[in-house]
């Protein structure tokens, strides 16, 4: 029998949807049992998915994936959010690794529908 792997790939993006819902539900800031490690694990599940079966994780899910410890991100909980000259910088908390996006399509949309 053939494998079929569109809809290998749908199930993958499901489970990878489900993992970041757990996630967040996990990492809660007002929950008294914060679960850090637990959010953790399912983020690199997660990123294991979508490299097996070759996915494409989405932007918002990819940032909330620290670099440097693998952690979940959550703004308020252990991650800090800045912007600074056209750019977005997130601050992991647990390790204190730095990203910076840059949003300047986004502030030139703005100006944009502005003059409209």
């Amino acid at each position: 029998m053939r494998r079929d792997k569109k809809r290998e790939k749908e199930i993958a993006k499901e489970r990878i949807n489900k993992l970041f819902a757990l996630c967040d539900r996990t990492i809660e800031s007002r929950t008294i049992e914060s679960k850090p490690e637990l959010a953790k694990r399912y983020a690199e599940l997660a990123k294991k998915i979508a490299m097996r079966y070759k996915v494409k994780m989405p932007t918002e899910f990819k940032r909330r994936i620290c670099k440097g410890c693998g952690a979940f991100l959550k703004p308020g909980v252990n991650l800090r959010v800045r912007l600074q000259g056209g750019k977005l910088i997130y601050t992991c908390l647990s390790c204190g690794t730095v990203k910076r996006y840059p949003y300047l399509k986004e502030k030139k949309m703005g100006k944009k529908q502005q003059l409209l």
